[in-house]
């Protein structure tokens, strides 16, 4: 699925991401129903743009050694949404996923190392970025993705690792922000105030774009275009809804770490996910 020309997206494609995030929503809810535990909202905020470099825009495949692109998941607690991902390409067997959070399987509910696919062990917010960073430098012919949460901007380590990626003018460093509005306990304007953040980015030296991934996720590709063309680090903003593509989650805090789920409650999040548009 790979694609030079991701700028002009087709109905063929665009029908192909919209069924694949689906599918890949369904899969977070199975894995979670079978577990009784995971961060759901947090998962589905950012599906559409995981699904978009993973099929799309990122060169990783299980075969994949140095040479590949990398994408590190620094908002850990959203791992449900890249785990069904690397076990739809392969990178394990999807049996797996309902394994997680079990003695018996590979899967934590926080990304590690020791899972195929996964670049480094986060959860602990705020390391991602400076991870990348590394990895940046030693392989420039590579891009490195890092996918942070807009409450993890309140770690002052997301900012130095930004004035570093400057400093080294890292054309092949992405922080892609999943701009859900919460964290853990609140909003995220009541917990810490992150203004206008695309501005905060730039102010840091970053070329940066903002996305309604609400509305129109597939601009995506536009940005992602743009931005490749440009020198040094880059930063796109996604503005999403925790909870995204399931009405019964969408700004629900209450959901924030599933505690339980009813076998009714999977199947009206399994029938929200299908009535998404």
């Amino acid at each position: 699925m790979q694609n030079e020309n991701y700028i002009v997206l087709g109905m063929k494609d665009i029908s192909f991401f919209k069924e694949k995030s689906k599918q890949i929503r369904k899969d977070i809810v199975h894995t979670a129903f079978a577990a009784q535990k995971g961060h759901i909202p947090s998962a589905f905020s950012m599906i559409e743009i995981l699904v978009m470099l993973y099929y799309q825009l990122a060169k990783i495949t299980p075969e994949m050694a140095q040479d590949r692109d990398r994408i590190i998941l620094s908002k850990g607690h959203g791992c449900l949404g890249q785990y069904a991902i690397l076990a739809d390409l392969n990178f394990f067997p999807k049996e797996e996923l309902l394994r997680f959070c079990s003695k018996e399987g590979i899967l934590g509910g926080h990304p590690s190392r020791k899972v195929p696919g996964i670049e480094v062990s986060t959860g602990s917010l705020g390391h991602g970025p400076s991870l990348g960073i590394g990895m940046a430098l030693t392989n420039k012919n590579s891009n490195v993705f890092v996918i942070v949460g807009d409450g993890e901007c309140n770690e002052g380590s997301v900012w130095e690792a930004a004035l570093a990626a400057n400093k080294h003018q890292l054309d092949n460093f992405w922080i892609i922000v999943d701009y859900n509005k919460y964290q853990s306990y609140d909003h995220t304007q009541v917990i810490c105030p992150l203004d206008d953040l695309k501005e905060k980015w730039q102010s840091f030296g970053f070329q940066c774009e903002e996305v309604d991934t609400i509305n129109s996720p597939y601009s995506f590709m536009e940005s992602f275009a743009r931005l490749q063309k440009t020198k040094g680090p880059k930063c796109i903003v996604s503005h999403s809804i925790k909870g995204l593509g399931a009405k019964a989650l969408e700004g629900n805090l209450s959901h924030h770490h599933l505690r339980s789920m009813s076998e009714d409650f999977r199947n009206q999040l399994l029938m929200e996910i299908d009535s998404h548009a």
